[in-house]
């Protein structure tokens, strides 16, 4: 079982605190390439949540059989099938995303990410923990693409939620910029990807120092002693 400081811990490390994409800097590869619309960053990050849960219970029940010698070309395995999986799921449901997405469904094997929290984590827990561990990084990377793609696609074209129809064919995307908009080549651009990852980074970083500036004000006001009253 887990208990609710356990999963706290977990939710806040994936999301926020040991971020993959912000803090790690892990599987820049895709963050680069493929989050040039909002609507490919959350697709394929939805991909990579299936894969890191599933392969980190299916390491966490099988780490006590697996030999310490031959652990990391098991732990690829069991990746690949389960990305095997997905790569079809989408060829099959998603063919236009699937097009579009390419190479990075397959290359979600070599995903940092994937394989370092099974390493760090899964061969070293219970399955339910590495199961919680597996889906909150996926969420921590799934709000890091989104948000990248989105800016990029909003800068880089005007609109948002382009080709959602790939997904949704009842649904279409946003114009949210004027029709003549030239866009911003830039951003679209990998160089664009990095200089917006860096603001993101930098975003962060000054979020938890107002975050902690915070924290030493409350714990200087509770520790100063009251003030005497009058005519004491």
């Amino acid at each position: 079982m887990i208990d609710r400081e356990q999963f706290r811990q977990l939710m806040d490390n994936g999301i926020w605190h040991q971020n993959a994409s912000l803090i790690q800097l892990l599987g820049l590869c895709p963050l680069l390439a493929v989050t040039t619309t909002l609507v490919n960053g959350v697709m394929l990050s939805l991909a990579t949540i299936i894969v890191m849960a599933v392969a980190n219970v299916a390491v966490a029940l099988l780490r006590n059989l697996i030999p310490h010698e031959v652990r990391i070309p098991v732990f690829i395995l069991v990746v690949a099938a389960l990305v095997t999986v997905v790569d079809l799921v989408f060829n099959a449901y998603f063919h236009e995303l699937y097009l579009v997405l390419g190479i990075f469904i397959p290359l979600i094997v070599t995903n940092c990410i994937v394989l370092a929290r099974v390493e760090a984590f899964a061969n070293k827990n219970p399955p339910l923990q590495s199961l919680f561990d597996g889906i909150f990084m996926g969420v921590g990377l799934l709000w890091t693409l989104g948000l990248l793609g989105g800016l990029r696609e909003l800068i880089g074209g005007g609109t948002l939620l382009s080709g959602i129809d790939m997904v949704f064919p009842t649904l279409q995307g946003l114009q949210l910029l004027p029709a003549d908009y030239p866009g911003f080549l830039l951003a679209v651009l990998p160089p664009g990807a990095f200089i917006l990852l860096g603001f993101l980074i930098a975003w962060k970083n000054w979020m938890e120092a107002r975050a902690a500036a915070r924290k030493t004000d409350a714990g200087h006001d509770q520790a100063s002693p009251a003030p005497l009253a009058d005519g004491a």
